[in-house]
């Protein structure tokens, strides 16, 4: 009974630094969000074209990011994924405050399941993947095609699919804390990560779909 205790004081523990470290990074996206718009500085952005800039350079951080997790320092993880956040704070300047305490409340909800479910949620694994993948496929190829209709049944069908995806990681977070070969230190900052993903690709699909109803 004591060690009941006692794990599940280490896990909560776990988990509260791992949020602590994911509201860190949602800080630091709204600061830089703020500094960007006020002053003027997304217009440079937008005229001069440095918008698909962004977009690359938040795909290579998360690249790095994956491949690099391992050998990097926990300092050297933490500048990537404070990088990451940064960046989101100047590409997300259309967000809208509804729509992102919408996306909290919804990501807050899928993540609490994931963490009270006492089953292990690791085959959901190729369904909500392969789903995705499907899905971003289906996305390219509407590019050429242009099909609104498409377009709209893709964003949901990613939307729910984050759904899943946030409480598959909430999941194997709670795991996390007992893999001896990582040092701790880094390992709030991966969980932080996954659900900071998890929440801004919530979010980006919450816009576009009210995005595309008010077009």
């Amino acid at each position: 009974m004591e060690n009941d205790v006692i794990l599940e004081k280490t896990e909560n523990s776990f988990i509260s630094k791992t949020f602590f470290w994911m509201f860190l990074g949602l800080l630091s996206t709204a600061g830089v969000a703020w500094y960007t718009y006020s002053s003027g500085l997304w217009v440079n952005i937008f005229v001069n074209g440095y918008f698909n800039i962004l977009l690359i350079a938040e795909l290579v951080v998360v690249v790095l990011f994956s491949l690099l997790f391992r050998k990097l320092p926990a300092i050297g993880v933490a500048i990537l994924y404070f990088l990451y956040s940064m960046i989101n704070g100047v590409s997300e300047l259309n967000s809208i405050v509804t729509l992102f305490a919408v996306s909290a409340l919804l990501f807050g909800s899928f993540a609490f399941l994931g963490y009270i479910t006492k089953k292990d949620l690791s085959k959901w694994y190729y369904l909500l993947f392969g789903t995705l993948l499907a899905s971003i496929i289906v996305s390219i190829v509407n590019i050429f095609l242009g099909n609104t209709i498409v377009d709209i049944f893709i964003d949901w069908i990613v939307l729910f699919t984050f759904f899943g995806i946030t409480a598959y990681d909430m999941n194997k977070i709670k795991g996390l804390q007992y893999d001896n070969s990582i040092h701790s230190d880094k390992l709030y900052i991966y969980g932080a990560m996954q659900l900071y993903l998890d929440f801004i690709n919530i979010f980006i699909r919450i816009l576009s779909i009210f995005g595309k109803r008010r077009n």
